[in-house]
């Protein structure tokens, strides 16, 4: 299909599905769960990528010699990737990430277990040539794009804003029957606004955090959530996992998207959601003390809150 394809290798654990002439489907599979990748050809030289895993993490083998510009906009989810030097960088939902794909081999980890997205990409020696042949008179120098963006070998994040939001929602309802051109006239937007991007303003300084900071967060997630019915200050976990609550915060946040106490209601209401609707006996009392609560009545009211219906709203929905 595309022939940037041809001279990359994904890696043992990714094999290819469906191949047509101008779509290729491939699929990655891997302990924690599995993912699909779906590309389109969009000009020679340039493709464009459905990214949809259920996973926790895998192993990426990514390997070329291709001079390579690459836009990821994160729809859903968040993945989690080292930057180098051990340090790990992060792209959350709504946010765009441009880079060259330098650092993309390796442990990827997808901290909310899920990951949705669009990547495209550009072999710069060809889709330089082949974008302003098709559309005369278009004026964007890649490789001018490539140093505004790419002069740090760490992928340049651009957070979420409007004007990506218009730019990606669109990508992801294309009727099928104009799917190759609409991609063409897309890919041409993004171009130009990243052209036009001013970037004071629109960047944000997002630090990355180490290895040895990240471990200690992900076994804290792990410590909070193997016991439900307990809870923990930050002062308590900070004291027990020889972490600062400054670093507690700031790197908990960046690996999960939300502050510790916000995911913790989260989880154990996703958890009470699963309960509800596996086992129709168990009472509504009985799981609201698993996931921590004592009063059935707090339960439902952050229930509620984190779910748009009452616990046995939510339930009945199932019957």
């Amino acid at each position: 299909m595309s022939e940037i394809f041809e001279q990359i290798d994904c890696g043992v654990n990714v094999q290819s599905i469906i191949e047509t002439d101008d779509c290729r489907v491939m699929r990655l599979s891997d302990s924690s769960g599995d993912g699909t990748m779906t590309l389109y050809q969009v000009f020679p030289g340039v493709f464009l990528m459905y990214n949809d895993f259920h996973m926790k993490q895998c192993v990426s083998g990514f390997q070329t010699d291709l001079e390579l510009l690459c836009i990821d906009h994160c729809r859903e989810g968040r993945i989690e990737q080292e930057a180098g030097k051990g340090a790990y960088s992060y792209l959350a939902a709504g946010d765009l990430r441009v880079d060259r794909r330098i650092n993309h081999s390796g442990q990827v980890t997808f901290p909310l277990c899920h990951y949705h997205g669009i990547s495209i990409g550009f072999h710069m020696k060809v889709a330089a040539k082949e974008i302003p042949a098709y559309m005369k008179g278009f004026s964007i120098d890649l490789y001018e794009l490539q140093k505004k963006y790419c002069s740090d070998p760490i992928p340049f994040v651009i957070p979420g804003e409007p004007a990506i939001e218009h730019i990606f929602s669109e990508l992801y309802t294309v009727p099928l029957k104009i799917k190759k051109e609409y991609f063409r006239i897309k890919v041409l937007e993004l171009l130009l606004y990243l052209d036009a991007l001013e970037l004071s303003g629109h960047t944000e300084e997002r630090p990355y955090f180490f290895k040895g900071q990240v471990e200690k967060i992900k076994a804290i997630q792990a410590f909070l959530t193997e016991d439900l019915t307990k809870t923990y200050t930050l002062e308590e976990l900070s004291e027990r996992f020889d972490i600062a609550l400054t670093p507690l915060k700031n790197c908990f946040k960046a690996v999960y998207g939300t502050p510790i106490f916000t995911y913790m209601r989260t989880y154990r209401m996703n958890y009470a959601a699963a309960l509800l609707k596996s086992d129709k006996n168990m009472k509504v009392a009985e799981i609201a003390g698993i996931v921590g609560y004592d009063s059935p009545s707090k339960f439902a009211s952050a229930f509620h809150q984190v779910m748009g219906k009452t616990p046995l709203e939510y339930r009945k929905s199932f019957v």
